[in-house]
Formats: structure tokens, C-alpha cells, sequence
């Protein structure tokens, strides 16, 4: 994975053959990013001087694919001496400094130049990058509930809770298209088993990898595992909000509902009534 922009990656249009050769190939295409993300770095960079870790990372942190980028960077330039990772695109920016940043991340191609020409796929591509933040707004408002001192941790982690499938409208659009065709096609159909049919992987095995790969913070690992999040608390709590963000996109009369509902409850010991009023609040 590279920090900077270069001439864009060619698409993936054959699924490639395991798990092994799709992180592979993720691991080396560039991350395109969103344009305000972009338009912004650049004024900050006009402004370097005068730019402090908080105020960038909280640019950043708006943007589910630069905020990947900048932790899997962070993780594969951290010196020796450091043994612990960071968990947040603030803690990134702390341990890289301000003008290393800047000096590793140079102008960024934005989702709007990687799919030039393509509406379906930056539909496709928005419709993720909603979901992944309406999670983390749930994954937020839980923490605080439940007065998580990891609240910032979570939120960072829910907002990457499905960035596989982020890389995978952005690289290889018209396999992600096949894979959402087919569940259209047959609405009782497992998303695993549409995305072992076209892609040969299922997206959590492969987000797992790059995630493993990248030496993300370890909530990303575990928050995807969710039969295995049961005993973690912060994991379960990003699991739930991801779960509840996918059930909820299309309105509140998803048939999963009623399961998310009493899960949730039981986490933040309220009733279900009182859970079901809370989250159409947030």
C-alpha cells in the first residue's frame, strides 16, 4: 500500500483465485480517499506549520479509507522501540509527527478520479461509506452509554467495520456489482455464500487478512470475528453497531430487527422499548 497517489491501479475484473491473492493485491493498490478529504489535506498543508495532531486527525477520522490508510502506514513505519499500536488517526499522528506525515502523503487520488465514469460503483461505494458511519454514530452513542473509556477506539473501529468491501467497490466494481446482483436476485441468500460464489473469498475472511496484514488496532480484528466479539466488550459493541447500521439502512422493518433489538438491550441494560427510542434518537 503506498501513501501517496499514483497513476491509478487497474481494476480487478477476474476474481483472483484464494484469500492469499486477494490480500496480496489489496495490500499493494493505492486507497483513494474522499475529494474533501483531499481538498482539505491540501490546505493544511498550505498551512503546515500551524497544524497540531488533533485537528488533522479529526479531519481525517471523517474519512473511513484515509483513516485506513494512515493506520496501515503508521503500523508498517513504527520504530522498533515502539511496542504498542495506534488505535486512532490522532495517536497515528502523534507517533508520526506532522511534517513526516505531509512528507509521506502527498496529494491523494480521490474516490471521484478511481471511478471516473463508473455511477453504479461510487453508488455502491457511497452506500458503504454511509452505513459504515451511521455504525460508528450507533458504536459511538453505546460507548458513551455504557461510559466506555475506549469510546474513541470504537468509533474509529466501526467506521472501518467493513472496509473490505470499501476496496472492493473501488478495485474491482464489477465484481461487487455480480455479488449485490446476486442478492438482489435471491433476497434469502447468505451475503457469504454471493460473495464466495463470485469472489472466491468472503469479505470478512479478507478484511481479517488485510487487517492481520496492515497490523491494524486489534478491535478491527476482533469486532469482525462476531460469532467470537461475545466475550469482548468494545468488539461486541462495534459488531452490534455494524449489524444494526446493514439491518437499518433501507428503514426499521428489516425482519433482523427484533434479534439486533434484544442484543442491544442486553448491552445497554435498558428495555427493549426504551433501546428501540434510543437508537431511532441517535
Amino acid at each position: 500500500m503506498t501513501s501517496s497517489s499514483p497513476a491509478p491501479a487497474p481494476r480487478i475484473v477476474d476474481a483472483p483465485r484464494d484469500l492469499a491473492a486477494w490480500t496480496r493485491w489489496f495490500a499493494n493498490a493505492d486507497i483513494p480517499v474522499l475529494p474533501e478529504t483531499a481538498e482539505a489535506l491540501e490546505a493544511f498543508r498550505a498551512n503546515e506549520d500551524n497544524v497540531d495532531a488533533s485537528s488533522l486527525g479529526e479531519m481525517i477520522s471523517g474519512d473511513p479509507l484515509m483513516t485506513l490508510k494512515v493506520l496501515a502506514y503508521e503500523s508498517g513505519h513504527r520504530s522498533r522501540r515502539v511496542v504498542t499500536s495506534a488505535e486512532t488517526v490522532i495517536s497515528a499522528l502523534v507517533m508520526m509527527g506532522i511534517s513526516p506525515f505531509f512528507r509521506a502523503f502527498g496529494p491523494q487520488q480521490t474516490i471521484d478520479e478511481r471511478l471516473l465514469g463508473q455511477p453504479e460503483a461510487m453508488a455502491g461505494l457511497q452506500a458503504v461509506l454511509l452505513r459504515a458511519h451511521r455504525g460508528a454514530n450507533f458504536a459511538l452513542a453505546f460507548a458513551i452509554h455504557r461510559t466506555d473509556p475506549n469510546a474513541a477506539v470504537i468509533h474509529a473501529a466501526a467506521l472501518l467495520h467493513e472496509f473490505a468491501e470499501m476496496l472492493l467497490w473501488c478495485h474491482a466494481p464489477e465484481l461487487a456489482r455480480n455479488v449485490r446482483a446476486l442478492q438482489e436476485a435471491d433476497p434469502d441468500l447468505r451475503s457469504s455464500t454471493a460473495q464466495r460464489a463470485v469472489l472466491n473469498v468472503e469479505l470478512a475472511d479478507l478484511q481479517r487478512a488485510l487487517a492481520e496484514h496492515w497490523q491494524l488496532p486489534a478491535l478491527i480484528v476482533e469486532s469482525t470475528a462476531e460469532a467470537k466479539a461475545a466475550g469482548q466488550t468494545s468488539a461486541r459493541i462495534v459488531a452490534l453497531a455494524a449489524r444494526l447500521a446493514r439491518h437499518t439502512s433501507r428503514g426499521w422493518d428489516n425482519a433482523a430487527l427484533p434479534d439486533d433489538l434484544s442484543e442491544i438491550a442486553a448491552l445497554l441494560n435498558l428495555s427493549v422499548e426504551a433501546t428501540l427510542k434510543l437508537l431511532v434518537e441517535i
